[in-house]
């Protein structure tokens, strides 16, 4: 196996510096140069990388405040190697961050990636480039007879804390949480809490191809409903709801 090279000095420099920035703490300052001058680096990068996070991620930064968010962006800078050099990208690679490589001590709240995850989700179903193909969609068709069809910026998210009323005043306890998220018609981002019945069905929608009615019917069998028929007429209701709020967009042609 080839040997790596020695890095030159200004190699080993660059590296230093760079080092310094992401972690001052623990890394020192390069040799020669003046520590005020440093410390606007520091500062320049810090602020730039947390200007793109508190975007995404304002309730998280209230619910922890400022020492605690501010640890936590610290940490994301000295532990994380980005896969994308975009600026807008950033809030993906804190989420990679935290799913990955963070380990929460007690100080940070259990639900910390739950509520970051949800907060994010808000930026890529408003950024994502997917469009609905009209030429396949019937906006009229039965729901019940013929294949439903999800509007394509679309998420369905299962939590095991109620993240959409966390806030630095409520006091939470764990719970499981049904959500959804869409972007409608007016390119604006719509949230609805929804039970396990709904989410079932959005997922049997999503990942195979059945009629409203197979769909429903798998889901009255799974949760052993002694009326199969109850489950069919409510879950119609749920997805006439859905069609009408633009989660829903119709039945494929």
């Amino acid at each position: 196996m080839q040997a790596m090279p020695t890095p030159l000095e200004f190699q080993r420099f660059q590296y230093a510096f760079t080092a310094h920035i992401r972690d001052p703490k623990v890394n020192p300052r390069p040799h020669g140069i003046e520590a005020r001058r440093m410390q606007i680096y520091n500062e320049l990068v810090y602020n730039n990388v947390e200007s793109f996070l508190l975007i995404c991620f304002p309730v998280l930064r209230k619910v922890l405040g400022i020492r605690r968010w501010t640890q936590l962006v610290r940490a994301f800078l000295a532990a994380h190697r980005s896969h994308s050099p975009f600026f807008r990208q950033i809030p993906d690679e804190f989420i990679r961050f935290l799913q990955t490589e963070w380990t929460a001590s007690a100080h940070y709240p259990a639900y910390v990636l739950e509520l970051a995850h949800y907060e994010w989700i808000e930026l890529v179903l408003s950024i994502s480039t997917r469009i609905p193909d009209w030429d396949q969609i019937d906006p009229e068709g039965d729901l019940l007879e013929q294949r439903p069809i999800l509007n394509p910026v679309l998420a369905s998210l299962h939590y095991h804390w109620p993240v959409q009323r966390i806030s630095p005043r409520v006091r939470i306890a764990p719970a499981e949480t049904y959500l959804l998220v869409f972007r409608d018609a007016d390119d604006q981002i719509q949230f609805m809490e929804i039970n396990a019945f709904t989410a079932r069905l959005l997922n049997l929608l999503e990942t195979a191809e059945p009629t409203g009615r197979r769909a429903l019917e798998i889901v009255a069998t799974e949760s052993r409903h002694p009326v199969p028929e109850a489950v069919i007429h409510g879950g119609l209701a749920v997805m006439r709801d859905l069609h009408a709020r633009g989660a829903l967009l119709g039945v494929s042609r």
